[in-house]
């Protein structure tokens, strides 16, 4: 669990919002991927969420029709992706959806098959215009797309935070020595189940010469902020408080 969680939790708790935190590695016997991000799929925390929500939907202190969900970084894409009617379709068996979506600064470099048939509820990403790890260009390519298609979607994208911006045991800026990212990587699902580097014509893998090491992360006190007061007045909107 990154420092960052708890951060949250507080400042949810204090406007009466209750909080449910999974942690998506432990159980695998993880620790980090950063250096080999081959050792988790990069969906698999979708599975976890939709398990998650099996609990949260029956759970009598629980409003089954005001969880949202949110993740940051990998748990930021698994958060995005999450919204995907057709992975709802395969996996997710609690009756219920969830009522909003809060991605943390995501990978959105893989084009999935399908991926602007989003459920029907809003998705708000954050992200920082220097972060090199997960570049929110990519994120806001992705947004476009699901704005055609008409859904309610928006990024927030604040000037001078990097990676992790909200965690507060970061210093301003940080090497993540030999940390894996995909940032100049163009991945596609085609077909059905198999992401292709579009690069290669191959099965993408972490090999590939797209990858790339040595991404930053940083705290951005003033981008936290911002976000922390986005972020609370739209739950206020979307739990109706």
């Amino acid at each position: 669990m990154a420092a960052n969680t708890d951060l949250w939790e507080r400042e949810f708790n204090a406007m009466g919002v209750s909080t449910f935190a999974l942690d998506g590695f432990t159980g695998r016997g993880l620790m980090q991927v950063n250096t080999d991000q081959a050792l988790l799929g990069r969906l698999n925390f979708i599975l976890d969420i939709y398990r998650s929500l099996d609990v949260l939907a029956k759970h009598p202190r629980v409003d089954p029709q005001r969880i949202v969900l949110m993740g940051f970084s990998r748990g930021g894409q698994a958060t995005l992706y999450a919204s995907l009617k057709r992975f709802n379709k395969m996996w997710n068996r609690s009756g219920v959806e969830f009522a909003a979506y809060i991605p943390f600064y995501p990978d959105c470099a893989t084009t999935y098959m399908s991926d602007t048939d989003v459920a029907d509820r809003p998705i708000r990403i954050f992200g920082g215009t220097p972060d090199d790890y997960n570049p929110i260009g990519l994120c806001k390519a992705y947004v476009e797309r699901l704005k055609a298609a008409g859904r309610d979607v928006q990024v927030t994208e604040y000037p001078n935070a990097p990676h992790a911006f909200d965690i507060s045991l970061l210093p301003p800026t940080l090497v993540v020595t030999g940390g894996q990212t995909v940032r100049h990587c163009v991945i596609r699902e085609e077909p059905a189940g198999l992401l292709i580097d579009v690069s290669t014509k191959q099965p993408f893998t972490y090999k590939d010469p797209c990858v790339e090491l040595n991404p930053h992360v940083g705290f951005d006190p003033a981008a936290t902020e911002a976000a922390k007061i986005s972020v609370k007045q739209f739950l206020r909107t979307a739990f109706r408080l």
